[in-house]
C-alpha cells in the first residue's frame, strides 16, 4: 500500500501550474491514512484563467470538423487505455475503490470517448414548412465553454467519460476533480495535453469553496454538468442563477429500492441486490440498491440470504485483487456513515449484519466500515429515508402493491428502481408507477450505453450515457430563409 504520487499539478491553458495561492491539498490513502501525493488548492483567479483559456481555445475547436474532433476523442480513448495500470493504482490508492472492479472505470471512460465520437452526424437540426416559399430550418450550437463537476466515488471515470459529449459538440471544457481523491485528474490532464490542442481541457483542482463556486458563477460558463449530492447540486443552482441564464444539469443521490413480489426467485433478486448495492466502492454509489423491499411471504428469507452474503464480502487492501470491499472515501465521509448507523440502531431497525469497524489489526487505521445490513426498517427511519452513501442496506417488508409503490416512493429521490417478478403485467405496471428515471426488471445493472441514465425529483436533471447527453450540449438556432 506504499504508494506516494507527489505533487499533481493542474492544467490550464496547456500548461501544468501549481494554485496562483501556492496552497496545496494534501491526497490520503483511506486504506491507511497514510498521505499519498498533493493537488493544488485552486482559487477564484485560477478559475478565470482556466475559463479564458478555454473560451480562447473554443473558436478554434469548434472550427474543426467533426472527423477531426472524433479522431482526437478516440486518440484520447487509447491513451486512457495506454496508461491503464498506471491509472488504476493511483485511483484505487486515493479512493479505496477495490481494484478488480475498478478495472472498467478507465474501459467505461475510454468507451465513451468512442461512443460519442461517433455520434457527430447526430447532432442534427429540422427544416420545418412553416410558409410557402420560404426556407425555414434549425442548427444545433455550442454552448461554448462548458463546467464539469466531478464526485469522489469514480473521479477518472466520471471525468473522462464525461467530457466525450461536450468535446464533441464543439464546446470547450473546464473540469472540476473532487477534494478528497483529485489525483487521477493529473493523469487525466496529461493525456489531454498530449493529445487536444491547449485549453480545449482544463483542470483544476480545489474545495468547493472557492473553486467549484467560482466556476459555476463565471458569466462565461452557461452549460454546467455536475454529478454529486442533492445538497451540492442545489447550492450550484443557487449560484449559477446569481450570475447569469445557464442550463445546468445534474446527476443526484438516490435512495434506490429493489422490489421483490410473491413469486419471485428470492435467492436471484438478493443477489441483484448485494451485487447493485456497490460494495466494491464501499457502498458509495448514486445507483446503489440501498433499500431492498420485500413481500412479507419471502421477508424472513431475504433477510437472511443476504445477512449471508453481505458478511461473507471480504475487506481488504484495494490494491489486492481478491478484495471485494475497501475502506470509505474520506475521514469526513466516514464520520457521516457511522452516524446514519448509530442513528439506525437508535430509530429501532434491527442491526443483521456490520455496524461498525471491523475487529482485525488490519483495520486498526484508515476509514473501515463494516458491510451492514438493518432489517425491519420502516420508511419513516432515518435509514429508511435518506441516502448513506455508504456501505449499508436496509430491508422492509410489504403487504400489497399499493403499498410496496408507496414505499419505493416515499424518499425525495427518484435515480433507479429494481423490479422481481414473473408477472410481465405486474412489473411493467410498477414500473410506470415507480418515481424513478430507470428501471431494471429482475436485474440490478442500471447503465446500459445509448439509453439516459438520470433521476427525476431530488436525484437530478437530464439523461446522460445516451445521445440525449450530447444534445445537452448544444443549443437550437432557428433560422428563416424568406423569398
Amino acid at each position: 500500500m506504499g504508494h506516494h504520487f507527489g505533487d499533481r499539478p493542474m492544467l490550464i491553458g496547456g500548461v501544468f501550474t501549481a494554485a496562483s495561492s501556492k496552497e496545496w491539498i494534501t491526497s490520503v490513502n483511506p486504506a491507511t491514512e497514510d498521505e499519498i501525493g498533493r493537488a493544488p488548492a485552486g482559487t477564484k483567479e485560477d478559475v478565470g484563467r482556466a475559463v479564458d483559456a478555454a473560451a480562447q481555445a473554443q473558436p478554434g475547436w469548434n472550427a474543426k470538423s467533426i472527423w477531426e474532433r472524433a479522431a482526437l476523442l478516440r486518440k484520447a480513448a487509447a491513451g486512457f487505455r495506454a496508461r491503464a495500470q498506471e491509472i488504476l493504482v493511483m485511483e484505487a490508492t486515493d479512493t479505496g475503490n477495490t481494484i478488480a472492479k475498478l478495472r472498467a472505470d478507465v474501459e467505461i471512460a475510454a468507451g465513451y470517448l468512442e461512443y460519442f465520437a461517433g455520434l457527430g452526424t447526430e447532432m442534427k437540426g429540422d427544416t420545418v414548412p412553416a410558409t410557402s416559399t420560404g426556407l425555414h430550418f434549425t442548427l444545433r450550437e455550442p454552448y461554448g465553454v462548458v463546467a464539469r463537476i466531478v464526485p469522489f466515488n469514480h473521479p477518472f471515470m466520471f471525468a473522462g467519460a464525461h467530457l466525450a459529449a461536450p468535446l464533441m459538440a464543439g464546446n470547450t471544457v473546464v473540469l472540476k476533480t473532487p477534494e478528497t481523491s483529485p489525483l487521477s485528474g493529473h493523469l487525466l490532464g496529461q493525456v489531454c495535453a498530449e493529445v487536444l490542442p491547449p485549453g480545449v481541457v482544463n483542470i483544476v483542482s480545489g474545495y468547493g469553496m472557492p473553486v467549484g463556486d467560482a466556476l459555476v458563477r463565471h458569466p462565461n460558463v452557461r452549460r454546467i454538468g455536475f454529478t454529486g449530492s442533492v445538497a451540492t447540486g442545489l447550492a450550484i443552482q443557487r449560484a449559477a442563477a446569481e450570475t447569469s441564464v445557464k442550463h445546468v444539469s445534474l446527476e443526484l443521490g438516490g435512495k434506490n429500492p429493489l422490489l421483490v413480489f410473491p413469486d419471485a426467485d428470492v435467492e436471484k433478486a438478493v443477489t441483484a441486490a448485494v451485487s447493485g448495492m456497490n460494495f466494491s466502492w464501499a457502498g458509495q454509489s448514486c445507483g446503489s440498491t440501498s433499500r431492498l423491499l420485500v413481500h412479507e411471504s419471502l421477508y424472513a428469507r431475504a433477510v437472511e440470504l443476504t445477512r449471508a452474503k453481505v458478511a461473507a464480502l471480504k475487506l481488504g487492501d484495494p490494491l489486492d485483487p481478491s478484495s471485494e470491499m475497501g475502506p470509505v472515501n474520506s475521514a469526513g465521509h466516514y464520520k457521516r456513515v457511522m452516524s446514519f448507523i448509530d442513528k439506525g440502531r437508535n430509530e429501532g431497525a434491527k442491526l443483521v449484519t456490520g455496524g461498525g469497524r471491523p475487529k482485525s489489526e488490519a483495520f486498526k487505521r484508515g476509514y473501515w466500515i463494516e458491510p451492514t445490513v438493518f432489517a425491519n426498517v420502516s420508511p419513516d427511519m432515518t435509514v429508511g429515508r435518506e441516502e448513506i452513501f455508504g456501505p449499508v442496506m436496509a430491508i422492509s417488508k410489504w403487504k400489497t402493491t399499493e403499498e410496496a409503490i408507496a414505499m419505493a416512493n416515499a424518499t425525495q429521490y427518484g435515480l433507479t428502481a429494481g423490479i422481481f417478478t414473473n408477472d410481465i403485467t405486474v412489473a411493467l405496471n410498477t414500473a410506470k408507477r415507480i418515481e424513478s428515471g430507470v428501471v431494471a426488471i429482475n436485474g440490478s445493472v442500471m447503465h446500459f450505453v445509448g439509453l439516459p441514465f438520470g433521476g427525476v425529483k431530488n436525484s437530478g436533471l437530464g439523461g446522460e450515457e445516451a445521445l440525449e447527453e450530447l444534445l445537452s450540449y448544444t443549443q437550437s438556432k432557428a433560422i428563416h430563409v424568406l423569398m
